[in-house]
């Protein structure tokens, strides 16, 4: 199966090009394509068909996306909706949004998951950076009763740790069973949660070896991590005149190694890589219309 999600990048096709993205908008293209690749992602499931089923076991199978309800994806009996071999909760991440780690919210019970469901995390960002098509990176792929088990067991941890209420509140026990219809709720919530953070798995660090790997690759010959600091830094500006001033000022601070790093080791291995950014990035947004 980690074949078949594996080869997700190599198969995603659009016909959608974003242009025009002012530097200071890049973290808000992230919501405007979450469905398109959702219903991409569907399609090259059952397109691959040779990868989940070689020996055409399962011919009235399919991949089948349904709105407003838990999993997103189900393999299903065309013929026969009730007969269900496993779901994929479905979750897109912008790679270079200012988060700098996914943003998605998890909520659904452990008990509403079949024991072969599936949270895939597909990331993503455009081809030229600020601009292009949408390209799709590796995706996380884990078994979802035990995220859902993760993320809850974190949440009462980290909150018992600073003395606050760790309650978790669950559905009714009649809506805990695998693939609950869309007018059963089916989610846990937190007691307290005045943040709305309930559900942000990526902080409950089950993804962080995967982000890590993710931020580690080099895009156009820059890593990804340097990629979403210099995003970050001229995120609050407004003006041209502020982004040039605001790239200008990550141009000396770079060369003089200024306050960037903890050490000069540190300095004489990323300077050059940072420089780069700072050189491309100002490239992208001269020639954005």
């Amino acid at each position: 199966m980690n074949a078949l999600f594996y080869a997700l990048p190599n198969h995603f096709q659009t016909e959608l090009v974003v242009k025009g993205i002012n530097v200071t908008e890049i973290f808000s293209v992230g919501a405007a394509f979450t469905t398109v690749i959702d219903n991409q992602v569907v399609v090259i499931l059952n397109a691959l068909r040779t990868l989940w089923d070689p020996e055409n076991e399962y011919t009235n199978y399919a991949f089948v996306r349904q709105a407003q309800t838990f999993p997103d994806v189900l393999l299903r009996n065309l013929r026969d909706e009730r007969d269900i071999l496993f779901g994929i909760e479905l979750k897109s991440w912008y790679v270079l949004s200012k988060e700098g780690e996914p943003s998605f919210r998890y909520q659904v019970t452990p008990s509403a998951c079949s024991e072969a469901d599936l949270l895939v995390v597909v990331p993503w960002l455009l081809s030229e950076v600020i601009s292009g098509t949408p390209r799709l990176l590796t995706p996380y792929r884990e078994l979802a009763r035990y995220a859902a088990e993760y993320r809850n067991y974190y949440w009462q941890r980290s909150r018992s740790e600073r003395s606050e209420n760790s309650r978790i509140l669950e559905p009714p026990l009649e809506n805990q069973h695998p693939y609950p219809s869309s007018k059963q709720e089916s989610s846990d919530k937190a007691e307290q949660d005045k943040g709305g953070n309930f559900g942000r798995i990526a902080r409950a660090g089950i993804l962080d070896e995967y982000m890590a790997g993710i931020k580690a690759q080099d895009y156009l010959g820059v890593r990804l991590l340097h990629w979403i600091t210099f995003f970050k830094a001229v995120s609050e500006t407004r003006t041209d005149e502020e982004i040039s001033r605001k790239l200008q000022a990550l141009r000396t601070q770079l060369q003089y190694g200024e306050g960037v790093f903890e050490n000069g080791q540190g300095r004489t291995q990323y300077r050059e890589s940072f420089l780069e950014v700072v050189e491309h990035l100002e490239r992208l947004w001269r020639e954005t219309p």
